[in-house]
């Protein structure tokens, strides 16, 4: 005797799927069938959380199966590590996604979060930039760093949230923005993503982990992507920390436009299909040396195209 359910897809190991029923909010432990798991599967996880799906269930817990995938609102993607598989898939279903970054200790560098921005672009994700451990940059010759951060983003056409989980700054208004949304939380080891998850959510207890001085970049805490309810209603989609981000089904050819701010100026240029490299009368390359748009954005632009770009087609 089988029921079916539909529920979201909390935490995966790669063997086991944790599914919760919104309607009791009970925790289902299921497996998914091996013809499901290899059909069509491009990614190293077919099955990530935020998904939703449909479950049967069978009498004993190891007869619970995941039989469907429902159709994905957007994710969040990047070139997988495993070079067996193309890509593999973070989290599905996202409201609002949470990058985390730090100017020091660890550094995050402006090319790791412009091709986060880039994939949450083309996948339609929203996201807010949270710079993170404010409160040890409080002397005044980090201002200028600090402003100079968030002028580029916010010019850009990005949320930026000055916080710090350690100190309380913004935790209790980021609390509330949260409320009956699906947030997504990532950024690189280190940068403080649990010890924030732990201010939101008191109670949950994340293992938390020190900076390497050697290194002065974070050890992993997370091992799995994993969904919380909140208390206040919605979801925190947790994440291990991310070391690289590379791009996955993005064209050259159309990477300028997941650059809100290139984007804006492209209309302006001489030649409709300008790369922004080496055309004559490009607005987005004038902008650029008027300090309209900054420097490093256009940097990570160009390294984009050359990553990806395997013809050279692009390239100056």
């Amino acid at each position: 005797m089988t029921d079916l359910t539909q529920g979201i897809v909390t935490k995966s190991t790669g063997s086991w799927y944790q599914v919760l029923d919104p309607e009791s909010g009970r925790q289902i432990r299921c497996r998914i069938r091996g013809v499901f798991r290899l059909r069509g599967s491009r990614t190293t996880n077919p099955v990530v959380v935020g998904d939703r799906v449909r479950v049967e269930t069978g009498a004993a817990e190891g007869e619970n199966v995941i039989t469907e995938i429902l159709p994905r609102r957007n994710y969040i993607i990047r070139r997988a590590s495993n070079l067996s598989k193309e890509s593999h898939i973070i989290a599905a279903n996202i409201d609002v996604a949470y990058l985390v970054v730090t100017l020091d200790r660890p550094v995050t560098s402006t090319e790791f979060i412009d091709r986060f921005l880039v994939t949450a672009e083309a996948y339609r994700v929203p996201t807010v930039l949270l710079l993170n451990k404010i409160d040890l940059f409080a002397a005044p010759e980090y201002r200028e760093a600090i402003d100079s951060f968030v002028e580029i983003y916010r010019g850009a056409g990005y949320e930026v949230l000055e916080i710090s989980a350690a100190a309380g700054i913004g935790v209790d208004a980021l609390r509330e923005r949260m409320q009956g949304k699906t947030s997504l939380f990532t950024g690189h080891s280190g940068v403080g993503k649990s010890t924030l998850i732990n201010a939101i959510q008191p109670g949950l207890g994340l293992k938390t982990g020190a900076i390497s001085d050697y290194h002065h970049k974070g050890k992993h805490t997370t091992t799995f992507s994993e969904i919380f309810p909140l208390d206040g209603g919605g979801l925190l989609i947790d994440t291990p920390g991310i070391k690289g981000f590379g791009l996955i089904d993005i064209a050259p050819d159309e990477l300028a436009r997941y650059f809100p701010d290139l984007f804006r100026r492209a209309p302006e240029c001489q030649y409709y299909n300008c790369t922004h490299t080496h055309e004559p009368n490009c607005a987005v390359m004038a902008a650029v040396a008027r300090g309209e748009i900054a420097e490093s954005r256009y940097v990570s632009y160009l390294k984009m195209l050359e990553d990806d770009d395997k013809e050279g087609k692009y390239r100056k």
